[in-house]
């Protein structure tokens, strides 16, 4: 039998075994830091129920909530504000949603623009909620509302500060091109977690102002 007959009987199977090789890092799953942010947020999910349910355990247990005494405590009239800062952190995510779309288009420019805005908004929220800290009437040691108002609001806040740092490191990494529409895990995992924030705050401006 001839080189030439015997040739492809031996080819063949390592031509198979490397078109299987590339077919299965074709198949991508979650990242590591997709993944990593997932579990995440499954503990700070408990951590937010865990004060959620100390502030409704101690709404219930109050004969008059919020306390009678101090008119400041009467949130739903001073709503305005907090109102503007929540529009501009929802818009946030949508503007941070968009970043993630740009990349994985492969759109570096876009995304970077995107994140840019997104990181001005979280600032702005930040500067916002600190000032509403000094026009809202009372403190942190005014009773039992005003500690469950702080510990809530102030909580919230640090982690929006996480995801304003996390999403500067993503815009600056975003300048240098080190992120492309097949690998940009970081910001899918930004991402996920100012959206979580997001949620928060929805639920937390809802219960404090109206509920």
């Amino acid at each position: 039998m001839s080189d030439s007959a015997v040739a492809p009987s031996v080819q063949t199977p390592v031509a198979g075994h490397a078109a299987g090789h590339a077919a299965g890092h074709g198949k991508k799953g979650l990242g590591n830091p997709v993944l990593g942010m997932l579990l995440f947020i499954v503990s700070e999910i408990m951590f937010f129920a865990g004060l959620f349910a100390a502030y409704f355990s101690l709404r219930t247990s109050a004969t008059v909530w919020p306390p009678e005494g101090n008119p400041a405590f009467e949130l739903h009239s001073e709503a305005l504000f907090p109102a503007i800062m929540t529009a501009l952190l929802v818009l946030s995510s949508v503007t941070c949603q968009i970043a993630v779309w740009r990349i994985r288009k492969g759109d570096r420019q876009g995304m970077n623009r995107a994140l840019a805005i997104t990181v001005a908004l979280g600032v702005i929220f930040l500067i916002g909620q600190v000032y509403d800290y000094t026009q809202i009437g009372f403190g942190i040691s005014d009773g039992v509302f005003g500690s469950t108002f702080y510990v809530l609001t102030g909580f919230h806040g640090a982690h929006v500060l996480g995801g304003v740092l996390m999403l500067a490191v993503c815009l600056y990494r975003g300048s240098l091109g080190q992120f492309s529409a097949e690998h940009h895990d970081m910001v899918e995992a930004s991402s996920i977690y100012w959206h979580f924030v997001d949620v928060v705050w929805i639920l937390l401006f809802a219960l404090l102002y109206f509920i």
